[in-house]
């Protein structure tokens, strides 16, 4: 005979193993849910780049370097720099990269550096100068 019906214990394996699959897919739906639950309520631990410090303060080279008072668009800079710090990390990974800046440019002044926050208004809780101590 070419067509033979199956056992019924076979469509009986067959339905149970389906019914597996189909609880394994359940329980991945609700891990998935859970763990997206959780991505959304912890705040992921991501530091400011330094490109992202560079680009702030960028217009700011001119006032740094002796210029006049820094210009709207300099503190602009300061305070979207300030708006991308609110954590301890980020002020320090900001820190970190205004050293390494500040390190580049021997004309920078590091009074002006100092009086920029002040100069634009903003208090962004992170000193500007070449030998300051990023840990504390």
């Amino acid at each position: 005979m070419l067509w033979r019906r199956p056992r019924r214990q076979n469509c009986r394996r067959g339905r149970q193993l389906e019914g597996e699959v189909r609880g394994d897919v359940g329980n991945g739906r609700i891990l998935v849910k859970v763990l997206t639950v959780l991505l959304l309520t912890v705040e992921p631990g991501r530091a400011i780049s330094c490109g992202q410090v560079d680009s702030a303060l960028a217009h700011c080279l001119e006032f740094l370097t002796g210029g006049p008072g820094p210009s709207p668009v300099c503190c602009d800079g300061v305070m979207n720099l300030k708006a991308m710090t609110p954590t301890i990390g980020d002020r320090r990974a900001a820190c970190e990269c205004m050293k390494e800046a500040a390190g580049h440019y021997a004309s920078l002044k590091s009074d002006k550096a100092s009086q920029l926050p002040q100069a634009c208004g903003v208090q962004i809780g992170v000193p500007i100068t070449k030998d300051v101590d990023c840990s504390t």
